[in-house]
């Protein structure tokens, strides 16, 4: 199965070697800064994949471990122009010469989602979440969570950098995270497959206590000011509501994310 047309205009692309090689490249997170890579390097649970650094820093210890460690561990090292490794770590402000792929093995695109489709999944999917710490944290409830995946657009959310490795204590590295064009697109081919979409709203006609505990599922949250846009809540067939006490009109967005990603471990009879 290809990617939607609407972001497929070669015929190349619906061939098994450019899917495989998509699917390898979806794996691929790129991370940069001379901190957050010697942080990556040093722990042992992170398979780097290729060490990239600018031609002119100069020699230093720190560099000099890093790139011991990276070939230590099987990765390549590879040395770049200024303006080359700008366009890999795509923040030349902040890259300070070095940025490192790194291969994580829960990301897969929706594609590769779709070629092994489960009979039963709960997946949270999030609509321009923008702050890096509230991504961070709803990846690390995922992560903790028994729900399938996060459900992640590559436009419109907060980037995948240093600031959400950190808020999701390192759970970034091993969580189940299906990457996708654009949301509401990948929202209608998971309900051509039979899946239902609850959009997390006040006063929604679901709550925690309701939801289907069988089936194929996506809750989708939205963002921190805004809430799910209204292109996402009409694709949805339902919405989710969680009752607030006291005139409290909302919860952080992670929060709520928690709620939903644990709902079915708390369900009362």
């Amino acid at each position: 199965m290809s990617e939607n047309p609407k972001y497929n205009n070669n015929p190349k692309q619906d061939s098994a070697k450019y899917l495989q090689k998509k699917a390898a490249f979806a794996k691929i997170l790129t991370i940069y800064g001379r901190k957050p890579v010697a942080e990556a390097l040093e722990q042992n649970t992170i398979a780097p994949y290729r060490l990239h650094l600018a031609d002119s820093n100069k020699p230093a210890g720190l560099i000099n471990t890093m790139i011991e460690q990276a070939k230590d561990k099987g990765a390549d090292v590879l040395y770049h122009s200024r303006a080359a490794l700008s366009r890999i770590s795509k923040n030349s402000k902040q890259d300070q010469g070095v940025a490192l792929d790194i291969q994580c093995q829960g990301f897969q695109t929706l594609s590769e989602f779709e070629h092994h489709l489960p009979e039963h999944f709960d997946i949270i999917a999030v609509d321009a979440v923008t702050n890096p710490q509230n991504l961070g944290m709803i990846i690390r409830s995922v992560c903790a969570s028994p729900c399938t995946a996060l459900l992640l657009p590559e436009q419109g959310c907060a980037k995948l950098d240093a600031l959400v490795i950190k808020a999701s204590a390192g759970t970034l590295f091993k969580a189940n995270i299906i990457r996708c064009p654009d949301l509401n697109d990948a929202i209608e081919r998971l309900q051509n497959s039979g899946a239902q979409a609850f959009a997390l709203a006040g006063g929604g006609e679901y709550t925690l206590q309701n939801l289907p505990l069988t089936g194929r599922n996506i809750y989708v949250l939205g963002n921190e000011t805004h809430g799910v846009s209204a292109q996402i809540i009409k694709t949805c067939q339902h919405t989710l509501g969680i009752p607030m006490a006291n005139d409290v009109e909302s919860l952080n967005v992670s929060i709520a994310g928690s709620l939903v990603a644990f709902h079915r471990l708390y369900r009362t009879p």
